[in-house]
C-alpha cells in the first residue's frame, strides 16, 4: 500500500508505514518504507533515522546516497561528504554510485564549488551504459552541473544525450535542451483549457441574461394578470344592483 500510494497519497502511504513500523519494527523493509515516505514528505531528520535503522538492522548500504542527501538537506555538508567518502561506498551498485554522486555534486554546488560539481561527475558519466535506468539522470546532472559553471555547449551536448536516454520522461532534458536553442514553447493543451474556460463563464453568463429576462417577463405577466383582476373586480361591483328603501 506505501507503493500504491507513495507517489498520488503521501499522506495516506505515511499512515501505512506507520502500521507496518507497529507491526513489524524489526523488520528492514517496514522501516525502509517508512524512512521513503518521510524523505517524500521531507521530513529529513525522521527519514535519516529511519534510514539508519535499516541499515543496522540489515547490513546493507544501498541506502547511503539518500542518507547524505538527508544529511545535506538538514544543512550539515560536512557530515554528508564524510558519509559519502565512507569504504563502504565502494561496494554499492553502479545505480546507487550514480544516485551518490548526483548528490555529492550537488553538495558542491551549494558550497560553491562548480568546478568540483562538474568534476565529481566527470569519470562516472564516461563510464555509464547509456542503456542503464539512471543514465538519463547522470547525463542531465552533469549537464546541469557544466552549465551552472558556464560552459554552455558542453551542457547543451549532455543534455542532448540526456533526451536521448531518458525513454521513461523522467527528467525535462528536452525542454532545457530548448531553452538552450531559444525555442520558446507554448503549452496547447493549456490555451485549450483556457479557451473551455471562457466559454463556460459566457455560457453562464448568457444563462444568467435568459433567466433575467424570463424573471422580467414573468413579472409583466404577473402585473397584467393582477391588473386584470382588478378590472375584474371594478366590472363586478358595476353590476350589483342599489339597494333601494321601497315606500
Amino acid at each position: 500500500m506505501v507503493a500504491e500510494l507513495l507517489d498520488v497519497e503521501p499522506e495516506a502511504a505515511l499512515a501505512h508505514a506507520e502500521t507496518a513500523v507497529r507491526r513489524a519494527g524489526r523488520v528492514p523493509a517496514a522501516r525502509e518504507a517508512l524512512g521513503l515516505v518521510a524523505y517524500r514528505l521531507g521530513d529529513w531528520a525522521r527519514a535519516l533515522g529511519e534510514f539508519r535503522t535499516v541499515r543496522r538492522l540489515s547490513g546493507s548500504n544501498h541506502l547511503i546516497p539518500l542518507m547524505v542527501d538527508c544529511e545535506r538537506a538538514l544543512g550539515r555538508h560536512d557530515k554528508a561528504l564524510e558519509l559519502a567518502q565512507s569504504p563502504e561506498v565502494e561496494g554499492l551498485a553502479i545505480d546507487d554510485k550514480v544516485e551518490l554522486a548526483i548528490v555529492v555534486s550537488g553538495i558542491r554546488r551549494d558550497l560553491g564549488q562548480l568546478d568540483a560539481a562538474v568534476a565529481g561527475l566527470s569519470d562516472i558519466v564516461k563510464r555509464i551504459n547509456p542503456n542503464r535506468p539512471s543514465a538519463a539522470r547522470i547525463y542531465y546532472a552533469y549537464a546541469d552541473a557544466q552549465l551552472a559553471a558556464g560552459h554552455v555547449e558542453v551542457a547543451r551536448d549532455w543534455f542532448s544525450r540526456a533526451v536521448d536516454a531518458d525513454h521513461e520522461l523522467t527528467t525535462d532534458a528536452a525542454e532545457r535542451l530548448d531553452e538552450l536553442d531559444g525555442v520558446d514553447l507554448t503549452d496547447l493543451l493549456e490555451d485549450e483549457a483556457e479557451d473551455v474556460v471562457e466559454d463556460e463563464l459566457d455560457e453562464d453568463e448568457l444563462d444568467e441574461d435568459d433567466s433575467d429576462e424570463d424573471d422580467s417577463d414573468e413579472d409583466e405577466l404577473d402585473e397584467d394578470d393582477s391588473d386584470e383582476d382588478e378590472l375584474d373586480e371594478d366590472d363586478s361591483d358595476e353590476d350589483e344592483p342599489s339597494s333601494r328603501d321601497d315606500d
